[in-house]
């Protein structure tokens, strides 16, 4: 009941960029440690770059688990499923790479995402994934549910509180990130978000 394409575009692209939530799965290489699946939900934070060439927002939070795998072995699935209309279920297993707030490439891939104010969030990195298999299946046992709006707890929960400067705002959120247990390193104990955070690049 499957269909492998060749390309993310046309009907397939529209089913992708229509869907409120897609899921990330990772694991590292050893075989005993720990496969990561992760929701991702803020509208705007997905876009597909070309036919073959995906990329999301990654935002503030206390793991770095999908970072920390992609760094090591680049493997990742992305999923979406369809809660409305037709059933369906669409993968993209590929190779991604995080893209860091010091990468050259950042502020070019940045322009993607028009639609989302990435500085409330606390963004991270953008992960870019290069599509290898590209399959739709059926989607005949999801069940219906609604959407209602995105949650406006993250972007509160990150956003600045006062007047301090960009600069002090990213230093208060790198400060963040290395009280957590699990962002410089994953569970299993491979290199994370690489830390003292990079300030945003400048605009233009």
């Amino acid at each position: 009941m499957g269909k492998t394409y060749e390309r993310i575009d046309g009907r397939l692209k529209a089913f992708i960029e229509e869907q409120h939530i897609f899921f990330t799965a990772t694991a590292p290489l050893d075989g005993n440690g720990t496969v990561n699946l992760s929701p991702k939900g803020v509208s705007g934070s997905f876009a597909v770059v070309d036919e073959r060439t995906v990329a999301y927002l990654d935002f503030a939070g206390s793991n770095a688990e999908t970072v920390a795998h992609l760094r090591e072995n680049g493997r990742i699935t992305l999923m979406w499923c369809a809660f409305q209309g037709p059933p369906n279920i669409v993968r993209v297993h590929g190779r991604g790479e995080p893209v860091f707030r010091d990468d050259p490439r950042f502020t070019g891939l940045l322009a993607h995402f028009p639609g989302v104010d990435p500085t409330p969030h606390g963004l991270r990195a953008i992960i870019v994934v290069t599509a290898e298999l590209i399959r739709d299946t059926c989607g005949f046992a999801v069940p219906f549910m609604s959407y209602d709006e995105d949650r406006p707890l993250h972007a509160q929960r990150f956003a600045r509180e006062d007047d301090a400067s960009l600069s002090e705002y990213f230093a208060s959120l790198s400060e963040y990130f290395e009280k957590k247990e699990h962002v410089a390193t994953s569970i299993d104990g491979l290199p994370g978000l690489p830390l003292p955070l990079p300030g945003m690049p400048a605009a233009g």
